[in-house]
């Protein structure tokens, strides 16, 4: 009996997590890890794993545009499982200066190191210059994702893993 309770519980954790995540998603892709901003510094430090944030409105067209692009990308997908991924969204919008690099702009995409630290050399390569974390296709967000991950998780390889 006592192990069937244990099942119960973990069953109803493991459901309320996954709803959790989903709500995070906001349309950004169900198969994605999401967590919010404040959670995703905690487990970018304790796991040695760099995140990537994506700074994005409700109402914004462009927006609108990537979503659902960014949610049927297996590259996507598959990568996110080597970050942490942050969406935040409308009021969430981080205050900090370092988010806003070279403008608020929406929708941007930073990637950050393990200690919280914008990665400034990590920015859509194919863009504008004047929007450096502005990322329209979702090839080239897979790109960077790959960019962070060959430059900050070495050990990755060595445990199996692929980039």
């Amino acid at each position: 009996m006592a192990g069937s309770n244990v099942l119960a519980c973990l069953s109803v954790t493991l459901c309320v997590s996954l709803s959790l995540a989903n709500d995070l998603a906001r349309g950004w892709g169900d198969k994605v890890d999401w967590v919010s901003l404040e959670e995703g510094l905690k487990i970018a430090k304790e796991e040695n794993k760099p995140l990537m944030v994506i700074i994005h409105k409700s109402w914004c067209g462009a927006c609108k545009a990537l979503k659902p692009k960014f949610a049927e990308s297996v590259d996507i997908q598959e990568l996110s499982k080597k970050l942490v991924m942050v969406n935040t969204q409308d009021d969430e919008e981080p205050s900090d200066s370092k988010f806003a690099q070279d403008g608020q702009y929406i929708p941007r995409i930073f990637f950050l190191n393990p200690e919280g630290e914008v990665l400034t050399d990590v920015i859509n390569a194919r863009g504008s210059q004047k929007y450096k974390y502005y990322y329209p296709d979702p090839k080239d967000i897979a790109d960077s994702m790959r960019r962070v991950l060959q430059g900050t998780t070495e050990t990755s390889d060595k445990r199996g893993g692929e980039l």
